[in-house]
């Protein structure tokens, strides 16, 4: 099991992040996009398309992914595809880079093939050329941009799909104060909305707000997502104090982020009830630990 050690490191400073930083809507304009993209320079291009970019484009209505029907011969894509397919995001636009998409998804290929071994593989391989320098900032971000614009249209064409339920089901998510980035939030936040949950979602997160909040409204699961490991020192006391003082005196905690996703005993060590392996399966993840919490409940 981790040691927590590691994370119980000073966070940096971080002064004046809220009053600059807004939480993206659920599609960029391409203005926006390049902002979001160009205010992450600093970090490496292919953190923030593992981090970000991708979790953005693969939340385009997720729970539509298996209703595109099981892999048939010749659905595979290889790897001479995503090298073909890489340099066009950068030479085409976007309408013809969905002909392109469309053509392989007649041939069979299921959509999520297409998030999964497409287009996320797509989305590193130009943050790779850019690190190696086989290519501009520019043409990366106008690429990156691209592959947004043809999962949108793409995926709008999706039935929306709730899971049955006759409960209704509450949910709070929120980035961990001091997290300078929320698109994680709004990943989660809108797969659980197409499952049928009700949520709310804090952006600019501050402690006193999130803990107001979790007073005052009733919530069977509150969320919290992490992006980088300096915050996961505070997280302990956070989750100790949302119990404390939550309307719901039973609720369940789920953390979320690559940090957890590579090391998922970091959960029980912040004292959350558990995470998930990835966005798509959180909402089934949740509702185990919410029926399980109500069942001990039930017997004491």
């Amino acid at each position: 099991m981790a040691s927590m050690n590691r994370y119980l490191e000073p966070c940096p400073p971080i002064d004046g992040v809220f009053a600059a930083h807004r939480s993206p809507p659920d599609r960029l304009s391409l203005p926006a996009f390049r902002m979001h993209v160009d205010a992450d320079h600093a970090r490496s291009l292919t953190t923030l398309i593992e981090s970000e970019i991708i979790p953005r484009m693969m939340v385009a209505h997720a729970t539509g992914l298996s209703a595109s029907g099981t892999s048939e011969i010749g659905s595979a894509i290889g790897v001479g595809e995503i090298e073909a397919f890489a340099p066009l995001v950068m030479q085409i636009e976007a309408d013809e880079l969905l002909n392109h998409v469309e053509a392989m998804i007649t041939r069979g290929v299921p959509f999520e093939s297409v998030l999964v071994d497409l287009l996320a593989p797509t989305a590193r391989l130009l943050g790779e050329y850019w690190e190696s320098d086989l290519c501009d900032f520019v043409d990366v971000t106008m690429g990156l941009w691209r592959l947004q614009e043809v999962v949108h249209e793409i995926s709008a064409r999706l039935p929306v799909a709730h899971a049955p339920t006759d409960i209704l089901r509450r949910a709070l998510f929120a980035p961990m104060p001091g997290e300078q980035h929320s698109l994680g939030t709004v990943m989660i936040d809108d797969i659980f909305r197409r499952e049928g949950w009700q949520t709310d979602r804090l952006c600019e997160t501050q402690a006193a707000e999130l803990l107001k909040r979790v007073e005052e409204d009733w919530f069977d699961i509150i969320g919290l997502t992490v992006s980088c490991d300096c915050h996961i020192g505070p997280m302990r006391s956070l989750i100790a104090a949302m119990r404390k003082i939550s309307k719901n005196p039973h609720v369940c905690v789920m953390v979320g982020g690559r940090i957890f996703s590579a090391d998922p005993d970091l959960a029980t060590q912040v004292g959350a009830d558990g995470t998930a392996r990835n966005a798509k399966t959180a909402p089934r993840v949740a509702e185990d630990l919410v029926r399980e919490r109500e069942r001990g409940a039930a017997a004491t």
